[in-house]
């Protein structure tokens, strides 16, 4: 049995397959190694497990996950080693999932707009260029967590619309001070945003003025800087993207890029993608 595992800084999908076709698939929280620990990482793996999959029956384990660069993905590496003491263990990053999935062994452009942003050119079956998205504070445009900052912004500054704030009241129980302090005070802020990026779906002015104006704002300062990226597809892979693919297709083509695909999870995908190395 091999595992596959796709993980943000929210959720991780695994795929377990056996004998060249999944044989279940299942979710664990997510694991970015730059805000949870190695030792949290493995107790969270061994308590959420599924029954159905034996520690010692998995030979091997490709784990894509945020936060796996080269300074962090040895934690992961580390703790995935202790769960399945007999597999091999990869782990590699969440924007080759995303490559991998997505284009498979074809060249072009990846972007992920989850609970945060990523993008790359993809070539040979390897990143080739990645320009940072600075994470949370600095950057992460068009994601889940930017969007829930700005509407949290507008709620604090009583800037959005009337019924908009009202339905805000109704629908969340926080007080302003309790805002506060889980974006500057609390444990994983990022997450704590992106939840209010769901507030969005509820499909008015406001919403779509947001939505758009912050996957332009994505396009500008990261997408419009790879070389060329006009003569690319745009393909996508996270919820925000998925679940707002109207607007992502329709600012996609003000920036000239032809839409290419655009999905939930790059699982599919990655379970192709590897049973066909295995293959060859």
């Amino acid at each position: 049995m091999i595992l596959i595992a796709d993980s943000g800084s929210t959720k991780t999908t695994w795929s377990a397959v056996e004998k060249g076709r999944e044989v279940k698939r299942f979710e664990t929280e997510g694991y970015n190694p730059y805000f949870v620990t190695g030792n949290y990482i493995a107790n969270s793996v061994l308590k959420s497990l599924d029954s159905s999959v034996s520690t010692a029956a998995v030979e091997a384990v490709y784990y894509y996950g945020a936060g796996c660069d080269a300074d962090r993905g040895s934690v992961v590496q580390q703790a995935l080693s202790r769960v399945f003491w007999r597999a091999e263990v990869f782990v590699s990053s969440d924007m080759l999932a995303a490559a991998r999935g997505t284009l498979g062994a074809e060249d072009g452009f990846v972007a992920i707009l989850g609970t945060g942003s990523n993008t790359c050119l993809y070539s040979k079956g390897n990143i080739s260029i990645n320009i940072d998205s600075l994470g949370f504070i600095l950057g992460d445009e068009g994601s889940g967590a930017y969007l829930g900052k700005r509407v949290l912004q507008d709620y604090l500054r009583n800037t959005m619309p009337t019924t908009v704030r009202e339905r805000f009241q109704s629908t969340y129980s926080y007080q302003n001070d309790q805002l506060i302090y889980n974006v500057y005070s609390a444990p994983l802020p990022n997450r704590f945003c992106a939840t209010f990026s769901k507030f969005l779906i509820n499909s008015c002015d406001y919403s779509h003025r947001v939505i758009k104006e912050a996957f332009k704002s994505f396009f500008l300062n990261l997408v419009s800087l790879y070389p060329d990226y006009k003569s690319h597809s745009f393909n996508c892979v996270g919820s925000v993207g998925f679940v707002f693919a109207d607007i992502l297709t329709e600012v996609s083509k003000e920036f000239e890029m032809q839409p290419g695909k655009i999905v939930q999870s790059p699982m599919d995908g990655l379970i192709e993608y590897h049973l066909q190395k295995q293959l060859l």
